[in-house]
């Protein structure tokens, strides 16, 4: 879409294309099936009870919103992936005591937040997303929330871009230009951190929604760390191999568009990858172990990185 002359906006068009194949033939990849079931009965991709949403945040002392309580002065949205998977749990972990450690009065909504329905949307079953969506922001409302944070750019750009026009205006920021703010003003001083990244923009943070800048900020604000760019970068970044709820299915021809992506970070000769999205974090994960770089190349979120250079400076 960025570079075609004449303006021709596929995008939009295989989205009503999924629509059609979804809604109207039920014709999908067999993989999905179980996530839109999920997503119907539990709220989430990965089917897991919604009482078990909050159980990252045990021991964090972090508030849980309640109906009548004052509202957060920002809410977090932790995104069905910090919650339900072991892995992105690290990531909802290290916002919680970077936040606190900044002194941000923040809250989440526990077992009251449901997955914003991007995957529904992506995928093309259009009714479950406004389903998800119209309860979200009938939660949201309830709570008076004006500010929310996101870590996962896919829930960012669903909670931005497409909650208004179910009545959900809110002021939404991603987890990177948050902490980016809190460096700039002084209430986080990071630690030096001595080593050599490459960092990977992922798609509904960077050519979706234009936020390249705040991401390298916060690593360059690092005493020590040093930062590489890969060929693609910025503006002509390349998928990680997780949009368009690909996270949920197989990818069965070619190469593995996260093995194309990491083969790529692994040749800027960097010891790893600073990611800003716990999609990305798996895909690349995933990624190593199947290339055996495990050893010698590391996939971190930058929360991960800001909040371990915090806590040792």
């Amino acid at each position: 879409m960025r570079e075609c002359p004449r303006n021709i906006e596929h995008v939009d068009t295989i989205g009503d294309l999924r629509r059609n194949l979804v809604m109207a033939e039920s014709r999908f990849p067999k993989e999905a099936a179980a996530m839109l079931r999920n997503l119907e009965t539990a709220g989430n991709p990965w089917g897991v009870p919604q009482a078990q949403r909050a159980d990252w945040a045990q021991g964090l002392g972090v508030r849980v919103w309640a109906p009548g309580e004052e509202p957060p002065e920002v809410l977090y949205w932790v995104g069905c992936a910090a919650s339900f998977d072991d892995r992105a749990k690290r990531i909802a972990r290290a916002m919680a005591e970077v936040l606190s450690h900044a002194e941000v009065s923040f809250a989440i909504l526990g077992e009251r937040e449901g997955c914003t329905g991007d995957p529904a949307r992506r995928m093309g079953n259009e009714y479950l997303f406004q389903t998800l969506a119209e309860s979200n922001v009938a939660t949201l409302d309830e709570a008076g929330v004006r500010t929310i944070v996101a870590s996962c750019p896919h829930c960012f750009n669903t909670l931005r871009n497409e909650y208004p026009d179910y009545g959900g205006a809110y002021d939404v920021v991603h987890h990177t230009e948050l902490l980016d703010s809190l460096v700039r003003s002084g209430r986080l001083s990071p630690g030096g951190r001595e080593e050599l990244l490459t960092y990977h923009d992922p798609c509904y943070l960077g050519r979706h929604n234009d936020r390249y800048d705040a991401p390298r900020s916060l690593l360059s604000a690092v005493p020590e760390l040093r930062t590489v760019e890969m060929p693609r970068h910025r503006e002509r970044g390349f998928c990680c191999g997780a949009g368009g709820a690909r996270a949920f299915m197989e990818e069965k021809r070619g190469t593995r568009i996260s093995h194309n992506r990491l083969n790529e970070a692994i040749g800027t000769d960097a010891s790893g990858v600073a990611v800003a999205c716990p999609f990305c974090v798996t895909m690349f994960e995933d990624g190593v172990r199947a290339l055996n770089v495990e050893e010698r190349f590391a996939v971190l979120d930058i929360a991960e990185i800001v909040a371990a250079a915090i806590l040792s400076s």
